[in-house]
């Protein structure tokens, strides 16, 4: 083993297969698998967020899945906060620990930190989100465009969290978001290889078809209307939610919103590969490859 304890951190698109591979690692190396997907945390998004199943959680111990409530502030400095609090607990026992996701940043911040950003009064958030649900996500992206052409040629442009979360510092400070992102790496007391997990594109889209008809069979559109009077929330602007309630407010039928799902989903998933792409640390994979997974992990940890 290394010196150092080592995280294995498992990345790919929606409906790509993470699940499974992680629960037959952490079997394999008797360890823990923690969740940096950023849906997964609220209790109330049973669902629409994929989360493993009940017999899933019971097989192998999971940290930070349904930890918060959608009603609590969260984000991304307190998530790597709280994920590096367990790391540190449970590498006092383990030499190897599991951590998947797929939300990018989420995943990025563990191993390189995140920027320090200035405190803005949360009533920038609250008009944001009231000026998005009225004028829709192209209003922000013409103003972030406008205010910071720098930072927009990076974002994720279909993102409205990420839109608003720039925007709210811009308006907050009447600086460019881009003008405090330092990014400086920071030193981890452990360290990461990263697997990255894909299919070929038409495997992978019907494979989020059929997940997303099998949400619907459980429940999906109910959870959503549960949901409905609490759709200004930070936590429910995402895809799975959204689509629903567009339906619910009278907007379209429900045919449309499960066409909606589907397209946005698989549009979710385009976008999380090319975020996950342009890491070069990220060691590629398909799915169902389990042994020549194992073995690569059990070469990097004898180096």
């Amino acid at each position: 083993m290394s010196a150092k304890p080592t995280l294995i951190l498992i990345v790919g698109p929606t409906a790509v297969g993470k699940t499974e591979l992680c629960l037959n690692l952490a079997k394999k190396f008797n360890t823990d698998i923690v969740s940096c997907d950023s849906r997964q945390f609220y209790r109330e998004m049973e669902i629409g967020t994929a989360k493993p199943t009940p017999q899933e959680l019971a097989e192998v111990p999971h940290h930070l899945i349904n930890s918060i409530s959608i009603e609590d502030p969260y984000d991304v400095k307190q998530f790597e906060e709280d994920a590096l609090k367990i790391l540190d607990k449970l590498f006092r026992e383990k030499d190897v620990v599991i951590m998947t996701g797929g939300s990018g940043l989420f995943a990025k911040v563990i191993s390189e930190g995140i920027d320090e950003m200035p405190e803005v009064d949360p009533q920038f958030r609250k008009q944001l989100i009231q000026e998005f649900e009225e004028k829709g996500i192209t209003h922000l992206q013409e103003e972030l465009k406008k205010a910071d052409p720098d930072y927009y040629a990076l974002v994720d442009t279909q993102n409205p969290q990420r839109l608003m979360r720039a925007l709210e510092i811009i308006r907050g400070t009447g600086k460019p978001f881009s003008s405090f992102r330092q990014q400086k790496k920071v030193e981890r007391p452990f360290r990461v290889l990263k697997i990255g997990l894909n299919r070929e594109r038409d495997e992978l889209y019907r494979r989020i078809d059929a997940r997303m008809d099998l949400m619907i069979d459980e429940g999906l559109f109910e959870e959503a209307e549960k949901l409905f009077e609490k759709r200004h929330l930070n936590a429910l602007q995402t895809v799975g939610y959204q689509e629903i309630f567009g339906y619910l407010e009278g907007n379209y039928d429900r045919e449309e919103a499960i066409r909606l799902l589907k397209r946005n989903s698989r549009r979710y998933a385009k976008r999380q590969l090319t975020w996950f792409k342009k890491d070069a640390e990220i060691q590629w994979f398909k799915p169902g490859e389990l042994n020549q997974i194992i073995n690569w992990i059990d070469h990097q940890l004898a180096s």
